[in-house]
């Protein structure tokens, strides 16, 4: 459940304490084998130019997502 909330796959890795990633990539597998009919996931979708919008949308909790025309795009799970 974990991978499927996060689909991060490094974080499930060490909250797991798994040494080798074939552990957990099982899991991994388990959860698209589970959710693989579900509909697509929703995202919130924010855009930042400067430094501090950038510090303020990490804070809240969006993740970076890449950075095209001096811009930089965060997302975040509704």
């Amino acid at each position: 459940m974990e991978y499927h909330k996060t689909k991060d796959f490094y974080h499930v890795k060490r909250v797991l304490g798994h040494r080798r990633t074939g552990f957990t990539m099982l899991y991994a597998n388990i959860e698209q084998a589970i959710f693989h009919n579900t509909p697509q996931e929703e995202f919130h979708v924010r855009v930042a130019e400067a430094a501090e919008e950038i510090k303020e949308l990490l804070e809240a909790g969006f993740e970076y997502v890449l950075q095209k025309d001096g811009l930089a795009y965060f997302r975040k799970r509704k």
